[in-house]
Parts: structure tokens; sequence; C-alpha cells
């Protein structure tokens, strides 16, 4: 798995500010089509080449999806789209489509929502998130303190920071808790603290946190408890008011902020497929439209590439001149 070593590698590097690119977590909102995801992976990895040496592309690759009441859960709950929620099959195609995207050179990013979801697809994942949904979770907490990888925990969906810097705060310490062996047995586990994680600024009831004042109070508050300091805007959810067609006015305010010199922003998320938008789901299957999101609206791949683009740009200037 040297794509997923060398992207680890890379992200503790700019996590920490060893390293002056951006991380950029770019992709569906959720994978539910494996035949236009494949499509995306291949127009992903040949821009992800041309722009690594100023942003460290991940494809976002979304297989568990929180719900606020009921819903579709993701590919590994249901991943016949239709209730039967076969889990085996699940993870199967979880695990060979992560494979899939790592052989195209891709890092891959998640939201891990079930803590035995690791078990079988940590080894493939160069980064990953813990939702503003479970941030507060200290089974989540404890998962992410024994996690190969960095972290990153969305503020929760009140907008409220405390709960991920907390969370950052346990993730970071070493924690023992029940878990399971290799041969399925439970079992006391100790972990190490994980000392790469990341607070993400996803917005909240209260509207948007990616202007400068809310990085600047972001910033502060990790640095009174003696966390990493290390920032991802999410340019999505309540950032943008859940428009999709927001997201890259949401970006351009980043860049902005990296250009006047916002050290601690090292990382931007941002909702993308194929096509623009979302549909609605469930539905019957032969309805869906090719390329188009069944959960959170998405920008195009046409939009996506610019928005990349200038990220790319701003970073050349702001951090390479």
């Amino acid at each position: 798995m040297e794509v997923v070593a060398r992207s680890r590698a890379a992200l503790h590097q700019i996590i920490h500010g060893q390293d002056r690119r951006l991380i950029g977590v770019v992709g569906p909102c959720s994978i539910h089509d494996l035949k236009a995801c494949r499509e995306y992976a291949e127009k992903f990895a040949k821009l992800s080449q041309e722009l690594e040496d100023r942003v460290l592309l991940l494809m976002r690759v979304y297989f568990e999806k929180p719900r606020t009441t009921v819903g579709w859960k993701g590919l590994i709950m249901d991943p016949q789209l239709n209730g039967s929620c076969d889990i085996p099959s699940g993870l199967r195609i979880a695990r060979s489509f992560l494979g899939e995207v790592l052989d195209l050179g891709i890092p891959t990013a998640t939201e891990l929502l079930d803590p035995i979801t690791p078990q079988y697809l940590a080894d493939s994942l160069s980064w990953a998130a813990i939702g503003a949904r479970t941030s507060e979770s200290q089974t989540h907490r404890q998962m992410a303190s024994g996690l190969s990888m960095p972290v990153g925990f969305k503020n929760a969906t009140s907008g409220d920071l405390k709960a991920a810097v907390n969370g950052i705060i346990a993730a970071t310490q070493s924690q023992t808790f029940l878990g399971i062996t290799e041969d399925g047995r439970a079992s006391a586990v100790t972990t190490g603290g994980n000392p790469d994680c990341q607070l993400i600024l996803r917005g909240g009831s209260a509207g948007p946190n990616y202007t400068s004042g809310f990085v600047e109070e972001a910033g502060s508050s990790l640095r009174k408890v003696g966390a990493p300091c290390s920032l991802m805007v999410d340019c999505s959810h309540a950032n943008s008011e859940k428009d999709p067609s927001r997201q890259p006015e949401v970006l351009e305010s980043v860049l902005n902020q990296v250009a006047d010199g916002a050290s601690t922003v090292h990382a931007f998320m941002l909702e993308s497929h194929l096509q623009g938008g979302s549909q609605p789901f469930p539905r019957p299957l032969n309805e869906l439209e090719y390329g188009v999101s069944i959960t959170d609206g998405c920008i195009d791949w046409q939009t996506t590439e610019a928005c990349l683009r200038r990220a790319a740009e701003v970073v050349d200037k702001a951090r390479f001149s």
C-alpha cells in the first residue's frame, strides 16, 4: 500500500506545518454507482498528478452516511440500494473499490461512522473524518486515537466548536477500551494516541463559519488546549447553506485567507461529482441519472476542476513564491 503510506506521511507533514501544500478532500457525497465513480476517479487521478506539487488531493470515498432520522445509510449498509442491507457484500464492494482508486495512485478519504468498519477498511484509507453528529461520541474519539491515519473532527451541527476540540484532545491521548481482536474475540484495546488531528469547520444552525473571524477563533481554541492547530474548511453543508453552487464561493474565501497568510488553514473539502446537484432517492434504480448524487448536492466536474486549479494557483503564489 505504497500510496497509503506515502500520502499519510505527507498529510502528517502538512498538518504539522512542515509541508506548505494544501490538502483537498474532494469527491462524491456518497458512493452509490461504481461505474460513475470509476469515471470520476480517472478524471481525478489525472488532475491530482498535475497539481500534486501544490495541492495534495484525496478522493472522497464515502460508504457510510449518517441519517438524522431514516434513509439510505450508504453502500456498506445497503449496497443494492433496495433496503436488503447485505452488509457482507457491502464491505467486500467497498474494499474492492478502494483498491481500484488506490491503483490509480489516488489517496482515499472517508467518514468512519460504525466503529467496527475500520477493521475492514482502515489499511486502504489515508484520512478519515468524524462527523458532526459523532464528534462528541466517546466511542468515536477512542476509535480515532487508534487509527494510523490523520483524522478530522467536525464541529457540531449547531456550529459549536467545543465537542470537536474536546474530541481532538481525547484522540491525541492514549485510550483503553473494549474492542475486537483479529480472530473476533472481545478484548481490552490500548492505543498510543493519534498525533494527526484536524478541526473541520462545516458551519452550523447559526450559519457558516468559514470566514477569517471564525478561522481565528478555531485556531485560538486549539492553541489554548495545546492541540494540533490544523484546520480544514468544509465548503459544503452549512457553510454553503446546503446550496452546492455556493461551494466555489466558500473555497474562494478560504483561498483568500491562505493568500493573506492564514497558516493554520491546511485543508478544504468539496462535494463533487460528474454532474451537479442531487436527485431524489429512494426511487427505481433505472430512473437514476448517471453521475448525480443521491445524497447531498455536488458541484459538477468542470466546476471542480476550475476550483482545484484556482487552489493550486493561490498556493503557488502564497506559499511557494
